[in-house]
């Protein structure tokens, strides 16, 4: 039987968008139906950047070009950020099944499905492109959800704690507004996708408190204590608010950390 590590690999090295999607619901199946198992003779590898297309060219996020949400142009670029934010998800899903061992199978299943979800996003955004006369690659993009991926490479639960709980929790921040402005502008169609994006997101944050709380408990750590620590620690003068308290908290957010993410904000 073949294990789910080393169908992960492949989904990871994967450079062509139709191989990693192909990929990505085959070995998904593949785990659904029990043909994958969690033994392997292999360790993790470390992967400096995943499979990734030519296009888009990767730029420091400083250089990615900003445009208004009030033109074509703009819409477009709005959207290709947000297609590119879901094709580094599916990578980073899969990163999590594959680099982090010895954790229940329920791990895997949750990261899996966050995988399968994450291409789902990305093909619905990169149909609205090509709706727009545009595509995925059309535009240059950063790689900081990957550079915060190598950081925490090391470790699962400060993986979950700053990947899923900082960069991804802050889409349930800004997705609401961002609607809202495209509701303004009579966009139903992105609005559409965006809602199901913004639905979807919540549970994956969830997830990654799930696990971040879980690791918590078995290493006896106060989790409230250690968030605070791993962002002071991780995210100098990057926290910004607003936050949105009711979505945060369906997705396994304490008050007291975002009492403390909110104390954070204000003083940096």
């Amino acid at each position: 039987m073949e294990n789910l590590f080393d169908a992960t690999e492949s989904c990871l090295s994967a450079c062509e968008i139709k191989e990693k999607l192909q990929l990505t619901e085959q070995t998904a199946q593949a785990w659904r139906d029990g043909l994958l198992s969690l033994e392997s003779k292999s360790a993790p590898k470390l992967i400096d950047e995943p499979g990734c297309p030519e296009k888009p060219i990767l730029v420091s996020a400083g250089d990615v070009p900003k445009r208004r949400l009030g033109s074509p142009e703009g819409l477009a670029a709005l959207i290709h950020a947000v297609t590119h934010i879901e094709f580094n998800a599916i990578n980073l899903a899969w990163d999590a099944v594959y680099r982090f061992r010895d954790l229940p199978q329920q791990f895997y299943s949750d990261w899996v499905q966050i995988a399968i979800e994450e291409a789902y996003h990305f093909q619905l955004l990169r149909q609205r492109l090509n709706e727009l006369n545009s595509d995925y690659g059309d535009l240059p993009a950063h790689n900081g959800l990957w550079d915060m991926a190598k950081r925490t490479a090391f470790d699962p639960l400060v993986r979950m704690a700053l990947v899923p709980r900082v960069l991804e929790a802050r889409g349930l921040d800004v997705t609401p507004g961002i609607i809202e402005r495209l509701r303004q502008a009579g966009d139903d169609r992105t609005i559409a996708v965006l809602e199901i994006i913004l639905r979807d997101e919540v549970g994956h944050v969830a997830i990654g408190s799930h696990w971040f709380k879980y690791l918590c408990q078995q290493r006896k750590l106060d989790s409230e204590q250690l968030f605070r620590e791993l962002i002071n620690q991780y995210f100098t003068g990057r926290i910004c608010g607003p936050f949105h308290y009711e979505a945060r908290q369906r997705a396994g957010f304490s008050a007291a950390e975002l009492s403390a993410l909110e104390h954070l904000c204000h003083t940096r």
